[in-house]
């Protein structure tokens, strides 16, 4: 709630009407990136309203458990957060990457980091609003944009995605693995934030990655019936599981899903109620045995 008055008071002081900016920063705190505009943020041509906007969806994207502990003085522990370094880390360093591959077509640094920071902070937070048409830019950046729809956003917040934290425990778990090949004896813990992570959370966060990859690649098979390329078909039932609006061609920033069809329709709200409720809800909905229990 402070975040979202301080964003809609901050938004005001910078020109847009009340209307505007009670929309705007509802669509960043909620990292849905709902805008009354059909060009988005970019609809206003303001430097001041994207920075804004963008560094609102960070802060959104950030696990709320580091807040709690600023509010009750915990500094060490709100700092000590591995997911969040994690995650600014992966922010700063493509945001660096995209606006080195974009200088040529904007022609200068402020620019080039301006609608990078912008567009890098939207889609990893799974916000969606966009100030410019990424499928104008190199692949390399489209690319990065597309592993950052994957990763989405810290664990505990509003966004979507696979989030950080399980990330990171993966990388993790293959750095474990690769030195028990080489030492078979060694006996290694994975930790988080100095704890050690438990058996059942790592096999969740496996089972999670696996059901996310078999949803994805089967939403993809049936939008493909449509017979559009294999970016199009993709990145819309990436977007959509992982919540974040925008894809790549026809479904990017600039365009919209309503040339699809209706099975493409349907598996996508599909994709996108099962993404926001982090799948494994809707497998126990779907199981014969929880229904033969109740």
């Amino acid at each position: 709630l402070v975040l979202t008055v301080v964003q809609t008071i901050l938004l005001r002081l910078v020109g847009l009407p009340w209307y505007d900016a009670l929309i705007t920063a509802f669509g960043a705190a909620g990292t849905g990136g709902f805008s009354n505009r059909a060009a988005s943020i970019g609809a206003y041509g303001s430097p001041a309203v994207e920075m804004i906007t963008a560094v609102f969806m960070v802060l959104f994207g950030i696990n709320f458990n580091v807040y709690f502990f600023l509010l009750i003085r915990h500094f060490k522990e709100a700092f000590a957060c591995e997911e969040m370094r994690v995650y600014l880390g992966v922010i700063a360093a493509s945001t660096l990457a995209v606006a080195g591959n974009i200088f040529h077509l904007y022609g200068n640094v402020w620019q080039s980091l301006r609608y990078s920071f912008f567009q890098v902070a939207s889609i990893i937070t799974t916000t969606g609003y966009a100030t410019t048409d990424f499928n104008m830019w190199p692949t390399f950046s489209k690319a990065v944009l597309v592993l950052l729809m994957f990763c989405g956003s810290c664990s505990s917040s509003t966004g979507g995605g696979i989030k950080c934290a399980r990330v990171l425990i993966l990388l993790r778990i293959l750095r474990r693995e690769v030195r028990r090949i080489a030492h078979p004896r060694c006996v290694e813990v994975i930790k988080m934030d100095g704890r050690v992570v438990e058996s059942s959370t790592i096999r969740g966060t496996l089972v999670f990655l696996g059901c996310y990859m078999l949803i994805l690649l089967a939403a993809g098979l049936i939008i493909s019936l449509d017979g559009y390329s294999f970016s199009i078909s993709f990145s819309s039932a990436l977007a959509s599981l992982s919540n974040v609006g925008p894809g790549l061609e026809l479904v990017g920033p600039t365009g919209n899903f309503s040339l699809l069809s209706p099975l493409s329709k349907l598996t996508m709200s599909l994709c996108m109620v099962t993404g926001r409720l982090e799948i494994f809800p809707i497998l126990v909905l779907f199981s014969r045995a929880v229904w033969r229990h109740t």
